[in-house]
């Protein structure tokens, strides 16, 4: 995500606001959650680890409503008589000058002088028993920032977000400090400029505690703990059944280890000694094309304590940690020594890429000494060929940067929004594979790419969508950056039967995709099942399904869209998740749009695919045809359901 400056918004009002009442602060409070608990989580000390910084910036923003009916807090800011939102709500003012307050309280250190607040106590409410709970890992921008903030005091922080999230300029960012109790808000901004202005780091989702992952605690201290509560319980008992048992009490435990002892597979794959290293030239002499055959790349695959820490964190990971895994990935220790795959410095960062036959696992640590690691898990069982064409070795600035299988010859990278061929709007039209208008990519010799703008992480309106065109000696593939350590394959085809797409084929429903990123998708396919004929010879339409596929098997989500001829691009429709439709099990599919003519009037327009005999339209239109298009009139706004049957004789209902 690329960092961009705010223009400040324009001071208060300096004379004291009105009185807040509690209905007011709680429907601010309940509008704009999400954005109190990040600025909270964003001021707390993190110091206080991940976990507990989401309970505590949850706790600080729901004790932020006033006690009485009314706040009768003369310190509170008015709102900006001439914004808009939240602005020029009191509400909202008020409510976040309280959780600024508490959460510059949380950060003050303990003292025997005085009492302690609640703020600085750990939160009654929320808990959470059994799991850690820490927001989505971001990039090495997102990690970086965080270190520098924990670097500053809590005022700074406070200053530097209320600059950056909040868009105060230094006059408002004084008065929301002085208000909050700070002694010295001047010296704080000072202390906030040491750092580089990159607040558009501040809306990631690395500082999202609204957005959060689950992990256990360290397992085996919670189950020691345990037993040592019960241990005092059950010594008498315990005691007195072994003594009353002859010979030599409890019986053997046959060929068990001891209790304690060291799993000889759990340590090997621990040692940097006995990783898997692949030979440079495997992949040429294998008949296999998979991760197993990749070579160990990089500059530091000799570097025994980065590997080591790799490992071990793997194993074991810390609260400093930022851990992530696609949907349906265990996140646990590999079973033995995994396939190294490579490990180098990437940007920023020393990244190390491990592969144990079921996952890619990615650690990567800053290069600059700071403390943290990030760790991700992708599942990539069963990959070969195309799937096995790519690794994500970083992300920064919005960029990405792959690792190429030794196989692969050419990179380029295509704007589907703006493929020269794209402009026939269906698969199948003229374009292929290779086909000019791309960006020849730059590589390193041990296949690293050069940064490139990712489509993962993009938000907003969707103005491009690049993708990855890479060519082996077997023909060209297209993938696109949908948020996974693999790229998604894109094809196009019947169901069953697909093959390599074209950026002209995607050029018109590329936006799409942004429904299905950090889905764990593996492949997604398009597939026009239908053409149909627009009423009142306003040309024709493509009817088109894309099937997204995911490594884990479930979670699939099947799009119905409708590109009318003379449209850049295509619209969505219906949309369903884990159905059949639109698959290699079952390739039918019915869909149906509203849309209204060059004349204004308004049909419904539906068709199924060809095997579709007829299709009826009930409800809020009525209308049958024979075969599988149909367009009946129908007015504005009008709802309708939609039921096909098939040539042998079965009924499919449209996607909703």
């Amino acid at each position: 995500m690329q960092s961009q400056d705010v223009a400040p918004r324009p001071a208060p009002d300096p004379r004291p606001g009105p009185a807040v009442d509690v209905e007011q602060a709680e429907a601010a409070l309940v509008e704009h959650y999400p954005r109190l608990v990040r600025l909270a989580y964003l001021v707390l000390p993190p110091s206080l680890g991940r976990n507990r910084r989401v309970l505590t910036a949850h706790a600080l923003t729901q004790r932020a409503l006033p006690r009485g009916r009314t706040s009768g807090d003369a310190s509170v800011l008015p709102a900006q008589k001439t914004a808009e939102g939240r602005d020029a709500d009191p509400g909202y003012a008020y409510v976040r000058l309280r959780v600024l307050r508490t959460a510059l309280e949380a950060g003050r250190p303990l003292t025997f002088r005085a009492w302690p607040k609640r703020a600085q106590l750990p939160p009654l409410l929320p808990q959470v028993w059994g799991l850690r709970l820490f927001p989505r890992s971001g990039g090495a921008d997102e990690l970086a920032l965080d270190q520098r903030l924990s670097a500053l005091s809590a005022p700074a922080r406070a200053a530097y977000v209320l600059r950056g999230l909040e868009r105060l300029s230094d006059a408002d960012v004084r008065r929301v400090l002085a208000a909050a109790g700070e002694e010295d808000p001047a010296d704080a901004l000072d202390e906030a400029d040491e750092i580089e202005a990159k607040y558009g780091l501040l809306t990631s989702p690395e500082f999202d505690p609204c957005s959060l992952q689950a992990r256990p605690p360290d397992l085996m201290r919670r189950r020691q703990h345990m037993k040592a509560a019960l241990a005092a319980t059950a010594a008498v008992a315990v005691c007195g059944a072994l003594l009353g048992l002859p010979g030599d009490g409890w019986g053997p435990d046959g060929a068990a280890a001891p209790p304690y002892a060291q799993n000889p597979s759990a340590q090997a794959a621990l040692d940097p000694g006995k990783l898997t290293l692949v030979p440079a030239a495997a992949w040429q002499t294998s008949t296999r094309t998979d991760f197993s055959v990749w070579p160990a790349r990089g500059t530091l695959t000799g570097d025994k304590a980065l590997l080591r820490r790799a490992l071990a964190v793997w194993a074991r990971p810390g609260e400093s940690v930022q851990v992530s895994a696609t949907p349906g990935t265990p996140a646990g220790a590999p079973p033995g020594p995994p396939q190294l795959l490579y490990a180098g410095e990437v940007d920023q960062s020393r990244v190390v890429l491990l592969y144990d036959g079921l996952r890619i696992a990615r650690y990567a640590e800053a290069k600059d000494g700071t403390q943290g690691a990030a760790l991700d898990f992708a599942r990539v069982d069963g990959a070969t060929g195309a799937e096995a064409n790519a690794v994500v070795l970083g992300r920064s600035d919005g960029n990405v940067r792959y690792l190429t299988a030794p196989w692969v010859r050419t990179a380029v990278v295509r704007d589907l929004l703006k493929s020269a061929a794209g402009a026939s709007g269906a698969p199948g039209a003229s374009g292929s594979p290779g086909s000019s208008g791309g960006t020849r990519l730059g590589r390193s010799a041990d296949g690293v790419t050069e940064p490139f703008a990712s489509p993962a992480l993009q938000t907003g309106e969707c103005r491009s969508w690049n993708a990855l065109e890479l060519t082996d000696r077997s023909g060209t593939r297209l993938t696109t950056d949908l948020g996974e350590l693999t790229p998604a394959r894109l094809t196009s085809g019947r169901p069953g039967e697909p093959h390599e797409a074209s950026a002209a084929t995607w050029a018109p429903f590329a936006c799409s995709l942004a429904s299905v990123r950090g889905q764990g998708v593996r492949a997604v396919n398009a597939w026009q099942y239908a053409r149909q004929p627009l009423p009142g010879a306003s040309g024709t339409a493509n009817w088109l399904c894309t099937r997204a596929d995911t490594w884990r098997g479930g979670g699939t989500r099947v799009l119905a869209q409708f590109h009318a001829e003379g449209q850049p691009y295509g619209a969505v429709v219906a949309k369903a998740e884990n159905v059949a439709a639109c698959g290699a099990k079952d390739s039918h599919v019915l869909a149906g749009v509203m849309w209204k003519s060059g004349t204004g009037d308004w049909y419904l327009l539906a068709a199924g695919s060809k095997d579709t005999e007829s299709i009826r339209a009930t409800g809020g239109v009525d209308g049958s045809t024979e075969g599988n298009l149909l367009a009946v009139r129908a007015q504005q706004g009008a709802q309708a359901g939609l039921k096909g049957t098939l040539a042998d004789g079965r009924s499919i209902g449209g996607l909703r």
